[in-house]
């Protein structure tokens, strides 16, 4: 319903009542003269206009503070606003009220008078205060401010053509500054700070100050404009162009595939989340590309450059498993034992599981062959949910192997790591450097220089590759390398490594891993069941005893496998049944035994000595044998010995000869008697010192005529005062000592720590032995007539009983070896 009321003429200041009701306003300053209409949907708004319309229709208009406020006190309202007359009033279905209001003066509140209802207010009317400028600077005040206002909207500010219309006819300078302020659209704290100045040329100045600051803003607004207008004009001139080009190759049969191939390429830069610096060559590269005859070869090599740039994974990276007790079971599940390892990959992701961010390390797997250092990087990679990569380094003499060829060669490529991350499609893969030990120097460069900064954690971040020429991020992978030994790694290459060695294993350590790994896998392979083959553990101790010889378990698969075969033979021949493999039957598939007990060693011989030696395969025991023969005091060295071992004969010989009164050792011997000492498996090289005190006591046993205990192994450098200097590489020949059953140990004091290396079950049933001079050695390793103990003279070490105990004859192997000795 609308009502209207009857025109009256505006009221005098002096005719305004002194107290009127008070409508908040919430998003607008309301001028005197201004006509407006007001949507009202508050109750205690309406029932202010209710009040207004029953008396005069005269009502106080002022702002609020915080237009958010729904239910404002006297505090969230200004203090000066317009007096107003409502003109016209409509009711809305929607239980609003929509009145037409006109402004009629400036006033100011003195006191509320009520609050409840609806605010009621005690009011005061501000006048226009007189001016004292003279005609002409209030002219040029007023000029200025239309030209202003002329300015803003040729910069674009929309105003009402009426409203223009009625400032251009208007001279009166408060009347000019309120009708500009209330059409511009500025906040309610700058248009109120308008309505408050009373001297009409102070407000007319204010909003010229204003108009001054709108259209600086309008300017730089317009420039803004104007520079993206531009850039998409040279865009859309930029595609009409080549659409043009599209349609004139098209006419003439050209290049309608290279367009699209270059549309296809910029797609995948796009898709490939490169950095900046990668992405900067790449879209430089497609430029070239677009401006290359595709027939040309320098396209294909770009073609080919681009390639690799977008089909390499930069952004993508797989998430790591950091469930660490899920990670510790497929560990357990795929290796036997190799506790510290699984040890050091669990603290590896416990700290990722802590800290999002961290450097890969760089691992270095060091052991005999078949010991699991390959197959334990892909349990690795299976632990930590990653994707693996293996790279070989054997052989590898080419720098460009690992960094790429320079793109100025015919057919280059990048190197094998950055084609290794292609391979596996994501930037943390765990990539394993397999032999890195066995890498070639040559005139085309050195590889292992060029792995320096791959593996250096601190420069690995920013690895450039010759062929892509921009810095490829390698910190996130996981390098894990390989090495059967560590002296002919560069030494700044070790440095940047973590070594971690894996010695071979014990004869029951094979027996588990056959049960658990090695069986089921050929069974799977050969294509026949547990219920075709039973393998008796007797039968598996005797594969592993006398048809193998080694540290791993490649050669016991193998025996395992010819097993197999036979057996899957006659099964293929129609022969189904359930064979089984016993000791006394085994000769039948493996033939004879290869390593069977050496007979001459069944009891204590003067002159033959057992010892332990390093080999690149493991741990071997070593005999030396020593002899004296009428002569003129000669040294004779047999058995491919290498310098410094004859070098160690030399300085044992001279020992004995010093003690050689208190060894009851007649000195005329070493005049008329020559001695010699020999090693058997003579075709195979040997070389180290730790087969000091081995030779020495051979010496003194042949030299004394006393016999050296059969049941003994030992090893050790001695010196021509007999001190015995440590040696390196005992687990290795604990294992060989354990291998072949022999159950006491001598050995130098000085390695008594590195016993805490060795799993307490590979020590269990052998006894140690330490000693610091040769005299010790020969206490204990040499026989004599009334078999006194000497146990009391000597140091002890582990021991299944806490006490020297009498063990039975060792069991030796004659070897077949292939590889070098080396007693270190």
């Amino acid at each position: 319903m609308t009502e209207d009321y009857p025109e009256i003429p505006a009221p005098s200041i002096e005719q305004i009542p002194e107290e009127l009701p008070l409508l908040p306003v919430r998003d607008i300053v309301v001028f005197p003269y201004m006509v407006l209409p007001l949507f009202v949907g508050r109750d205690m708004s309406i029932k202010a206009i209710e009040a207004a319309l029953s008396s005069d229709r005269l009502i106080f208009l002022t702002t609020q503070k915080n237009q958010d406020v729904e239910v404002p006190e006297t505090p969230d309202l200004y203090q000066i606003g317009t007096v107003g007359v409502i003109m016209r009033m409509l009711k809305l279905p929607d239980a609003r009220i929509k009145i037409l209001v006109q402004g009629l003066t400036k006033a100011r509140v003195q006191e509320f008078t009520q609050t409840n209802p609806f605010f009621s207010a005690r009011i005061k009317t501000l006048a226009e205060s007189p001016t004292a400028l003279p005609s002409l600077e209030k002219e040029a005040i007023v000029r200025s401010t239309r030209e202003s206002l002329e300015k803003i909207v040729g910069l674009g500010k929309v105003l009402m053509p009426d409203v223009l219309t009625v400032i251009e006819n208007l001279d009166d300078p408060g009347r000019l500054a309120d009708i500009i302020s209330s059409n511009l659209g500025l906040n309610i704290e700058t248009t109120q700070g308008v309505l408050e100045i009373d001297d009409p040329l102070l407000r007319l100045r204010r909003v010229n100050e204003i108009l001054s600051s709108e259209q600086d803003v309008l300017s730089m607004q317009q420039k803004i404009q104007a520079e993206a207008k531009g850039e998409m004009d040279k865009t859309q001139r930029e595609y009409f162009l080549r659409e043009q080009l599209k349609a004139i190759q098209k006419e003439l049969g050209e290049l309608d595939d290279r367009s699209e191939e270059v549309a296809e390429f910029r797609r995948k830069i796009q898709e490939a989340s490169m950095p900046d610096k990668v992405l900067k060559e790449a879209e430089k590269q497609l430029k070239r590309l677009e401006k290359t005859h595709q027939d040309t070869a320098e396209a294909g090599t770009i073609r080919t450059y681009l390639e690799w740039f977008v089909e390499l994974p930069w952004n993508r990276h797989s998430e790591d498993n950091l469930d660490l007790p899920q990670a510790n079971q497929v560990l357990q599940e795929d290796h036997y034992d190799l506790e510290r390892v699984k040890e050091r990959i669990l603290e590896y992701l416990a700290v990722r599981k802590l800290k999002d961010k961290m450097k890969g390390p760089i691992l270095c797997f060091v052991g005999p062959p078949g010991v699991g250092k390959t197959s334990l990087g892909k349990s690795i990679a299976r632990a930590m949910g990653r994707e693996f990569v293996r790279m070989s380094l054997g052989g590898t003499r080419d720098e460009a192997e690992i960094r790429g060829h320079r793109r100025t060669y015919v057919g280059a490529l990048p190197g094998r790591i950055v084609q290794g991350i292609k391979q596996a499609g994501t930037n943390n893969p765990v990539f394993m450097l397999d032999e890195v030990d066995k890498i070639g120097t040559d005139f085309r460069g050195d590889p292992s220089a060029a792995l320096l900064e791959v593996l250096d954690p601190e420069q690995n971040h920013a690895f450039v590759d010759h062929y892509l020429g921009v810095p490829v991020d390698l910190s996130k992978v996981m390098f894990i390398t390989t090495a059967n030994l560590t002296d002919p790694i560069l030494s700044a290459l070790r440095d940047r490594m973590e070594i971690i060695e894996i010695p071979g294993y014990s004869e029951e350590e094979k027996l588990g891993i056959a049960q658990r790994y090695l069986i089921p896998r050929q069974l799977e392979e050969h294509g026949i069941t547990q219920e075709h083959l039973l393998l008796t553990d007797p039968c598996l101790a005797r594969i592993i005893s006398q048809y193998t010889k080694e540290a791993g378990v490649r050669n016991l698969e193998r025996e395992l496998a010819n097993v197999m075969r036979k057996v899957a033979k006659r099964i293929a021949e129609g022969k189904i049944k359930r064979y089984q493999v016993t000791p006394r039957n085994l000769h039948h598939y493996l033939g004879v035994p290869k390593y069977v007990p050496d007979q001459e060693q069944e009891k204590d011989e003067v002159g033959v000595s057992t010892g332990l030696a390093w080999t690149e395969t493991g741990g071997d025991v070593l005999y030396i044998e020593a002899s004296a023969i009428k002569g003129k005091g000669l040294l004779t060295l047999t058995g491919h010995l290498g310098d410094v071992m004859k070098e160690s004969a030399h300085a044992a010989l001279t020992y004995i000869r010093s003690q050689a009164k208190s060894l009851g050792i007649n000195p005329d011997i070493f005049a008329k008697q020559d001695i010699h000492v020999h090693v058997p498996a003579g075709a195979i090289p040997k070389d180290g010192p730790s087969a000091g005190i081995t030779m020495a006591t051979a010496l003194a046993s042949c030299l004394s005529n006393k016999p050296v205990k059969r049941d003994l192994a030992m090893t050790g450098e001695v010196t021509l005062r007999g001190r015995i200097l440590a040696i390196g590489g005992l687990k290795e020949k604990v294992l060989a000592a354990k291998r072949a059953h022999i159950k006491t140990i001598v050995m130098p004091k000085r390695n008594q720590k590195d016993l805490d290396d060795i799993p307490k079950h590979l020590l269990r049933g052998l006894e140690f032995i330490y000693v610091e001079n040769m005299s010790e050695v020969l206490k204990v390793a040499l026989r004599t007539k009334n078999r006194h103990d000497l146990n009391s003279s000597l140091t002890h070490g582990h021991s299944s009983s806490g006490r020297r105990k009498k063990v039975a004859s060792p069991v030796t192997r004659r070897p077949l070896r292939q590889s070098i000795t080396k007693t270190r």
